[in-house]
């Protein structure tokens, strides 16, 4: 298993922000590539997220599932990688002052990344330390902040 920690300058609710957002997923999630759909119940249990893994033109098609949810709390998901697998990643997130820490724990499940646990670990380590690291941007920048409709946008203030 791989064990993570990271202290964001921001509130839980703003990293759980980011989680929600499945369209955010390939911004975080190192190796996920692009989004294919997220189901309108995202992040619900059962809710399901199709992703690409990989780089053009070997790209693979798979999916992340919700298995638990508490909002601003606690993420859990079972996301598959095959031909390599599926792991389930555990996310946790605790109020710490102004901001917060989070935890991500990644156990391979099935196929030969299970199989290969203990050798995959350090690997598992390092891109998990870099999937945290884009999550705080994000979630530090308020990446998963809907839009305000009422703000102009970037391209207007140039105007």
């Amino acid at each position: 298993m791989s064990r993570n920690v990271r202290h964001f300058r921001c509130p839980p609710a703003a990293v759980f922000a980011v989680l929600a957002d499945g369209w955010l997923y390939p911004a975080w999630v190192v190796g996920a590539a692009r989004m294919r759909d997220v189901a309108a119940a995202w992040p619900q249990p059962g809710a399901r997220l199709h992703h690409s893994f990989g780089a053009w033109p070997a790209l693979v098609n798979d999916t992340t599932t919700v298995e638990e949810c508490e909002p601003d709390r606690r993420l859990v998901l079972t996301a598959r990688g095959w031909p390599m697998g599926a792991a389930r990643v555990e996310l946790t997130i605790e109020s710490r002052g102004t901001g917060c820490t989070v935890h991500i724990r990644e156990t391979p499940v099935s196929g030969p990344a299970a199989w290969l646990r203990d050798l995959l670990e350090p690997l598992l380590f390092l891109r998990n330390r870099e999937t945290l690291r884009r999550l705080a941007l994000l979630a530090e920048h308020d990446a998963g902040r809907p839009l305000d409709r009422d703000r102009p946008h970037r391209q207007e203030l140039d105007a």
